[in-house]
């Protein structure tokens, strides 16, 4: 239950906390007011939320969850938040799955969300396709609790450990669709990121190495071992970057390509096993 307009009396008025959001740098004052009092169940819920919000707490960790493709994703304090541009590789990873499933004949493709955070991208693969072997993994344990919350619908399984270390061995050379959303923000570029990720989000999601890519590079090598013949890895990376993971993509036997959307400024390059090696 939210917050009645009658009970605002009491507590804040819509327009006093938009002038409070504003007032600390919130762009988007008005949509995260109607947020925060859409989600509040009593006025001192809504004023602590606030406060949280104003000590500068992502919106998404103040709420407990974050829109994702169509979904509500909950976000656990100190989770790395869903970024909205993200939703173009999950397009893109959608498409390849269901052509994966359509070529094999079969209705189950099978799909690995590395990196997984929230588990937002399995989330959103797993309610999109009609029937998936879903299977998720992540270092970070707070990030494997909320992952698993938010993919028990699609029945996805998520393991906890390094890259491909925990996945079952039965995965190897299975694999139909690979999404791997590492960190790529270069080391000396974590300082400039917003105080709400570099504060409050976790510097293994964030910080990619020297240049962005040391994760990239890890996925990368072993992807041809768990892809099946045919599969594909899906990577996000920026613009600038994505020369230097087409090349990571080829030494690893892999055919690139790079996708963008202007819309999200999302670029995405996607490396597919040769059928035959």
């Amino acid at each position: 239950m939210s917050v009645s307009p009658s009970s605002l009396s009491s507590s804040l008025s819509r327009s006093a906390l938009v002038t409070r959001l504003r007032a600390v740098g919130c762009v988007f004052a008005e949509d995260e007011a109607e947020l925060l009092l859409s989600t509040a169940r009593t006025p001192a819920d809504l004023a602590a939320m606030v406060d949280r919000r104003i000590a500068g707490l992502p919106l998404e960790h103040v709420l407990g969850w974050a829109e994702f493709h169509g979904l509500r994703i909950a976000v656990d304090p100190g989770v790395f938040v869903p970024r909205r541009r993200t939703e173009f590789l999950v397009g893109q990873a959608i498409a390849l799955a269901r052509q994966a499933a359509a070529d094999a004949a079969r209705t189950a493709p099978v799909v690995v969300d590395l990196c997984c955070g929230s588990g937002a991208v399995g989330a959103a693969l797993g309610a999109a396709l009609d029937q998936v072997e879903l299977h998720a993994a992540d270092i970070d344990p707070a990030a494997v609790r909320c992952a698993r919350g938010n993919l028990a619908a699609a029945g996805g399984r998520v393991h906890e450990g390094d890259l491909y270390a925990p996945l079952p061995e039965t995965l190897r050379g299975r694999v139909d669709v690979l999404v791997a959303n590492a960190p790529y923000v270069p080391t000396e570029a974590i300082g400039l990121l917003p105080p709400e990720a570099r504060l409050y989000e976790p510097l293994v999601s964030l910080d990619g190495g020297a240049d962005g890519l040391d994760v990239q590079r890890r996925v990368t090598a072993e992807a041809p071992l768990w892809l099946a013949p045919g599969g594909h890895l899906l990577v996000e990376t920026s613009e600038r970057q994505a020369p230097r993971t087409v090349e990571a993509f080829a030494g690893s036997g892999l055919i690139p390509r790079v996708v963008t959307c202007d819309d999200l400024y999302a670029t995405v390059v996607i490396g597919t096993r040769p059928t035959r090696d």
